[in-house]
């Protein structure tokens, strides 16, 4: 018992100067905000000043779980600023986050697209 209570006491010192683990791939995972996010495509000077994308809104639900417009569930990925879906209707779909509630889409060639998918408020959803 003498020897074993020094080890326990010592034990909580050793695991606070342990160094902190490295990020996965990407970078830390996280998730979405809650909400119904919009997605659209910019308009022309001869049109509208956007271009509804109804295909592609989707509702984040709970945790990395989202609903598309028909309510099929699905789920998504969150590393660092990319967002990936993973599961669903809308798998396969890419998302960099450019801020809280504000994401575009990444094309094929890794780059953001005109796509964007905002979230809504209760002001203007």
């Amino acid at each position: 018992m003498r020897r074993i209570l020094p080890a326990l006491l010592a034990a909580p010192l050793l695991i606070a100067a342990a160094p902190a683990p490295t990020p996965v791939p990407g970078g830390l995972i996280g998730t979405l905000d809650q909400g119904r996010y919009t997605c659209e495509l910019p308009g022309d000077a001869s049109g509208p000043i956007r271009v509804a994308a109804k295909e592609f809104d989707f509702s984040v639900v709970h945790g990395s779980s989202y609903r598309d417009q028909n309510r099929q569930r699905g789920s998504y990925l969150k590393t660092g600023d990319l967002v990936q879906m993973t599961g669903g209707p809308l798998k396969g779909l890419k998302l960099r986050m450019i801020s809280d509630g504000f994401l575009r889409r990444i094309e094929s060639n890794g780059l953001n697209g005109e796509m964007r998918c905002v979230l809504g408020t209760p002001g203007n959803s």
